[in-house]
């Protein structure tokens, strides 16, 4: 697995094709392989780049002191896009909505298209039950190590306090396994989730932040899930009318993680985003 040095530390990720940069996200608890299920589905002629971010299932912690809230993790997310000389990325965002915030902090240069599934936006940090499950288990002795063990059992996965609102269809135990193998490993990736999940979400300036997206000029693909109570589906259509240029498009039968429950659906749009649109901000 390739890896890339950052002022934060080591950052893995994957990478497959050649073309304009696709740089996907993934959420809190999860990994590169959220996206296991679509990859395969998306077409040629692109350079899609799946890095591992610190939010509790990456490979190995961070330097210690590093800034994880979400100032420091959008600008280690920009300090990434620069480290492989990343330019008109089309940003994909997913669960973890802090990435949205490279336009309010000004480090969005390297971005020339959003693609926007369900995820935290204005004050929905942490999001609806599960994140405030996870938020009160970083608070607890021993709460992180306790977690990951319950997602790793299916019933217990699937209630509304873990990944029951998350995913519509059961998440296969493989894929969990391997998003909980690192934490329950390694104390120091525990030690890199809580710096981020203690670092404090002032509601007023996540709502300014998120807004400073009307400031974005490149094209938006809003691509949320039409069902759940996770990540409303009114902010979809907040953030397609808050920015200049997006479109909205509503997955059906999907809760947060779409790319899992409806691939082949969330494929054909991302598909006909990416070969409909550009990254070059500069023709808008």
């Amino acid at each position: 697995m390739p890896t890339v040095e950052l002022p934060a530390g080591r950052i893995h990720y994957r990478e497959r094709g050649e073309g304009p940069p696709v740089v996907l996200l993934h959420g809190l608890l999860m990994n590169h392989t959220v996206w296991d299920s679509v990859i395969d589905l998306l077409p040629t002629g692109f350079r899609y780049v799946l890095p591992d971010l610190p939010l509790g299932a990456h490979p190995e912690p961070l330097r210690p002191g590093t800034d994880l809230s979400l100032r420091g993790l959008n600008h280690l997310v920009a300090d990434f896009l620069a480290a492989l000389d990343l330019r008109e990325v089309t940003l994909v965002h997913s669960d973890w909505g802090g990435a949205l915030f490279l336009t309010a902090h000004g480090l969005d240069e390297r971005v020339g298209r959003l693609i926007v599934f369900p995820s935290e936006a204005f004050d929905n940090f942490p999001p609806g039950l599960p994140g405030k499950t996870s938020a009160l288990a970083s608070y607890l002795p021993g709460g992180i190590a306790l977690a990951l063990r319950q997602l790793r059992i299916p019933w217990l996965r699937r209630t509304p306090l873990m990944f029951g609102w998350m995913a519509k269809f059961p998440i296969p135990d493989d894929l969990v396994h391997g998003w909980t193998e690192p934490g329950l490993r390694h104390r120091g990736i525990r030690t890199d989730l809580l710096a981020y999940t203690r670092s404090g979400f002032h509601k007023p300036d996540l709502v300014a932040n998120t807004e400073a997206l009307r400031h974005f000029r490149g094209e938006a693909l809003i691509l949320w899930s039409s069902a759940g109570k996770v990540m409303p589906r009114e902010h979809g259509h907040r953030l397609a009318a808050l920015l200049p240029h997006a479109r909205l498009v509503e997955i059906d039968d999907a809760y947060v993680l779409s790319m899992l429950d409806q691939p082949t659906a969330v494929a054909a749009a991302v598909t006909e985003f990416l070969t409909t649109t550009t990254a070059d901000r500069a023709q808008r």
